[in-house]
């Protein structure tokens, strides 16, 4: 996979003020407020920042945490997991594995098969519904 890089002003210039907060400078959407945290549409989520394909709506679940949940990534690394110790925790963060935008993190309570909770900010993701 190519990388996509670009400049911070350029992610700016390209991006809403909460989008470019929280997929290049690593805030954090409010809990329950996101876009797709209650949604059911069957399609696939997409990096805003890249449009690289990183979840399917398959593998999305109702977790209670405020944010869109899902047990596994696409398969092809479409995401990496680095390891996160800001905030006075250690945490595994999830990026794009194409532009590196900072997605959410991961945590090890999440239903079988994988018993993994991707848990994702709405704002770094970009819903392609599926054709009926």
């Amino acid at each position: 996979m190519d990388k996509l890089e670009k400049s911070l002003e350029e992610w700016k210039q390209m991006l809403d003020p909460e989008q470019y907060q929280v997929c290049r400078l690593k805030a954090t959407e409010r809990p329950f407020t996101g876009k797709y945290n209650s949604t059911k549409t069957d399609g696939v989520y997409h990096c805003v920042c890249c449009n690289e394909a990183l979840f399917d709506s398959t593998t999305k679940f109702d977790s209670g945490c405020g944010w869109p949940s899902f047990y596994a990534p696409l398969e092809g690394s479409a995401v990496v997991e680095v390891r996160d110790v800001s905030h006075g925790m250690i945490r595994t963060e999830v990026v794009c594995a194409k532009c590196d935008a900072h997605l959410g993190h991961v945590f090890p309570d999440g239903p079988p098969p994988t018993g993994l909770r991707y848990c994702i900010n709405s704002v770094c993701l970009d819903l392609v519904a599926r054709a009926a």
